[in-house]
């Protein structure tokens, strides 16, 4: 009996809650991070900024890697006329060339990632100043940055990113 009067207030309880959330209006909103990283003047500043900074390390990467490619291709041609062991020096050359090649080439993609993740970081962190500006002076009750789906009419990423642009 007691179980059953404990059910049945949390019950009248819950309902109670229940009324008074729909009395009070709950205010969503949504934000799509990938379309700031896309769209906002920010993000683009940063992408020049890295393109800049790493452009001329890839061009030697590319220079290098085509290089060693007509390298590769020019011991391939010459290969059976050589003595066997000249052969085996240039191979163990090109091996030498290919292993630094590969070296410095994951050492660029990893500099490059770390810069990135450090850029995106920063257009991250001031795009969710912008939300809760614009969350606080338009009253929303909770603002989502990952969804399954969302109901277009709750996107505010268009008043972010004109936020963003804006500063």
């Amino acid at each position: 009996m007691k179980s059953l009067s404990s059910h049945l207030s949390l019950a009248v309880l819950l309902g109670a809650v229940a009324v008074s959330a729909h009395a009070q209006e709950f205010k969503a909103g949504f934000v799509n991070t990938d379309r700031i990283f896309r769209e906002a003047s920010t993000a683009k500043a940063a992408q020049a900024k890295l393109e800049q900074e790493f452009s001329k390390r890839e061009k030697d990467l590319v220079d290098k890697g085509n290089a060693l490619k007509s390298a590769s291709e020019k011991f391939e041609r010459e290969a059976p006329t050589m003595a066997e062991s000249q052969r085996m020096a240039r191979q163990r050359q090109l091996v030498d060339q290919d292993r630094d090649f590969q070296t410095k080439r994951r050492e660029f993609q990893e500099d490059l990632n770390s810069r990135k993740n450090e850029e995106l970081s920063q257009v991250l962190d001031r795009a969710n100043k912008v939300v809760k500006q614009v969350a606080e002076a338009e009253k929303y009750d909770v603002i989502l940055q990952e969804a399954v789906y969302i109901n277009p009419k709750f996107d505010i990423t268009d008043k972010v990113i004109k936020a963003l642009n804006g500063k």
